[in-house]
């Protein structure tokens, strides 16, 4: 399976090992969407009219079962502006032992089914300039706007920036989407410190990609620091209003990637938050994390196979009337891609309680819970996962156990995802 960067509509779900010669076929059926407009108002060449028809005739009379092309899935508006669209469904199966504890908004959080999400994902070229994109998630009660922003995409000096609501790059997970992550559920970690729906808000962010010799980017973010579920150790569900610079929601970050060797790379990040709190005039919350990606895919393995280790750890600190708040959590995970269809994983997570919390009174002790996943994708477009977890709250005389079945289909032209 392959996809041209710029024709993200010509992804074909096809297995590998299937003939060289559709291979070609395909290559040249791809020429004529890697131009935004080109399938409509584009003359072929001898050279490609020559590889199409040589690819066709070659292929007929093949023994193997026809190969499946994902049809255009972009709206041209204008000749030089064409939107490309995706929707991803995700829909989970879900049975509790006890009363569901989950974090995040995503999650299945319910005995039966669940409507994880709809997503409508739209990316756009603006100009020379600018790139726009955006995530609209539908449920069953309504209709969310996640994120929409505008980033640059030719400024100078190694710099970019975002304007618009977005989820902030603290860490490695929080930026990513339900359908780009190994679990069918968010960290703990991450809807206690951040919210249901992760750290996001409206702002504007600056990154920098520096000059080194190695991967290395530096960051910061200015967003509103309100929001029950995405601002949560900061103003929440109170919008106290902006009523000077120190009233937003920072965000620093420093990211960097080494080549090991061979099949080994490594992936390492720090972040920061800060930002005020509504329990007192000029109370203050800070979240710090370490987070780390450790990657071994060897590039001659015929069946596609790669194994990743990631972890995050996080500690919180909260200023109170006449005292302070500290708790921390964490979670490790390892992921192996037995091959391009197969993959199994196992995550552990640790995340410690408050006396006299007032965002969780009852969470005053550590909690654990480990999951256990197994994934069939049958294509790019489609995924089949079974997972199942053990959680010991901390005071809880014994553990609960929870089993997800959770499916998800792409239909669209989804960007790649980051590394």
């Amino acid at each position: 399976m392959w996809v041209h960067e710029g024709a993200q509509s010509c992804r074909p779900a096809v297995p590998f090992g299937k003939t060289a010669v559709r291979a070609a076929t395909l290559a040249a059926v791809c020429l004529l969407f890697a131009v935004p407009g080109s399938a409509q108002n584009r003359t072929l060449s001898d050279e490609e009219m020559q590889l199409l028809t040589e690819g066709l005739e070659l292929d007929e009379g093949g023994d193997d079962e026809p190969i499946p092309v994902a049809a255009p899935t972009s709206i041209r508006v204008a000749d030089n502006i064409q939107i490309e669209l995706a929707f991803i469904l995700d829909v989970a199966l879900a049975w509790f032992s006890g009363e569901p504890a989950q974090t995040g908004a995503h999650d299945p959080s319910r005995i039966g089914f669940n409507l994880q999400q709809l997503e409508l994902n739209v990316r756009s070229s603006v100009d020379p300039y600018f790139r726009f994109d955006a995530n609209i998630v539908f449920s069953l009660f309504g209709v969310e706007l996640e994120e929409a922003y505008v980033t640059t995409v030719a400024a100078p000096a190694g710099l970019q920036f975002r304007v618009g609501q977005f989820l902030t790059r603290f860490g490695r997970l929080n930026a990513t989407h339900p359908h780009a992550w190994s679990f069918a559920d968010q960290p703990l970690v991450h809807g206690k410190f951040f919210g249901s729906e992760n750290s996001r808000g409206l702002g504007l962010e600056a990154s920098w990609l520096t000059p080194l010799p190695w991967f290395v980017e530096i960051g910061a973010s200015a967003n509103n620091a309100d929001g029950e579920c995405c601002a949560r150790s900061f103003f929440g569900g109170e919008d106290l209003g902006i009523n000077g610079v120190g009233d937003f929601l920072y965000t620093v970050f420093a990211k960097q990637f080494f080549e090991l060797g061979g099949p080994w790379s490594l992936f390492q990040g720090a972040s920061a938050q800060f930002g005020p709190n509504p329990t007192g005039q000029d109370n203050r919350s800070a979240i710090y994390g370490l987070d780390l990606y450790l990657r071994y895919k060897p590039t001659d393995s015929p069946r596609g196979a790669a194994f990743s280790w990631q972890s995050e750890f996080l500690y919180r600190n909260r200023q109170l009337p006449h005292e302070r708040l500290s708790d921390w959590g964490l979670y490790s995970q390892l992921v192996w891609n037995i091959s391009r269809f197969w993959e199994v994983g196992g995550r552990h997570e640790a995340v410690s309680g408050v006396d006299g919390d007032p965002l969780d009174p009852d969470w005053s002790a550590l909690r654990h819970r480990t999951s256990l996943q197994v994934t069939w994708r049958p294509s790019h477009f489609s995924r089949i996962r079974l997972q199942g977890a053990r959680d010991q709250r901390g005071g809880a005389d014994s553990a609960d156990w929870s089993a997800f079945a959770a499916f998800e289909v792409l239909v669209g032209a989804h960007g790649a995802h980051s590394y």
